[in-house]
């Protein structure tokens, strides 16, 4: 019988010697707009009720279209809080767990010698994305990530932070584990231009 998982998000104690160093989940109102789209949603029904009201001459003929949108969004924002509900991000000093899955829960363990580089993309709420580029041989399916994988890598998936609150501090805490886990000096490092390499120890503000 498979012991349930432990109340933190972990599936079971940390060994003896590992530190523990954050943990956090996506937030959800980002989550909502940015994995899930509900601004574009909900622009297509308002461009799809106005275009009714038009046509049609009358106020009346929006409402079909209008309470489609919102069950559409409703259930969108359903999964997003389920998502954000069921997701525990955590990071160590030797490796990043992502516990994910709402049907289905699925523990992810990066080991952080495995991790190539990382990058970070800063939303105007303060909260981001970080996605993390694996050593080559290490693969995972994007369809088992998802929504926790970075658009479109498909043929080298890479795991995603989500929508992570004060995704700046959360990207300089990673920086600083990658840079001990290989090594390197720990530096508290700006985010840098999008041009900029992205190395182990530094990560990068990109764009998707």
């Amino acid at each position: 019988m498979t012991p349930a998982p432990i109340p933190n998000g972990l599936p079971g104690p940390l060994p003896p010697g590992e530190r523990l160093l954050w943990q956090g989940r996506p937030a959800l109102v980002s989550l909502a707009r940015r994995a899930f789209h509900v601004d574009l949603v909900a622009l297509y029904f308002g461009g799809l009720a106005a275009w009714q009201v038009i046509a049609a001459g009358r106020i009346s003929a929006a409402w079909p279209v209008l309470l489609g949108g919102a069950l559409g969004l409703a259930i969108l924002f359903a999964l997003a809080w389920g998502a954000c509900r069921t997701t525990v991000y955590t990071l160590t000093d030797r490796r990043l767990m992502l516990r994910i899955g709402i049907a289905l829960q699925m523990d992810i363990n990066l080991p952080l010698k495995e991790i190539e580089a990382a990058s970070f993309r800063r939303f105007g709420d303060g909260s981001g994305d970080l996605p993390l580029l694996l050593k080559p041989g290490v693969r995972l399916a994007y369809l088992h990530l998802w929504p926790h994988a970075r658009p479109w890598r498909l043929t080298r998936p890479e795991p995603m932070l989500r929508c992570v609150p004060d995704a700046e501090g959360v990207a300089k805490r990673i920086a600083a584990a990658l840079a001990e886990a290989n090594g390197q000096p720990v530096q508290a490092l700006p985010p840098a231009p999008a041009s900029a390499p992205v190395l182990p120890g530094r990560l990068a503000a990109a764009g998707h």
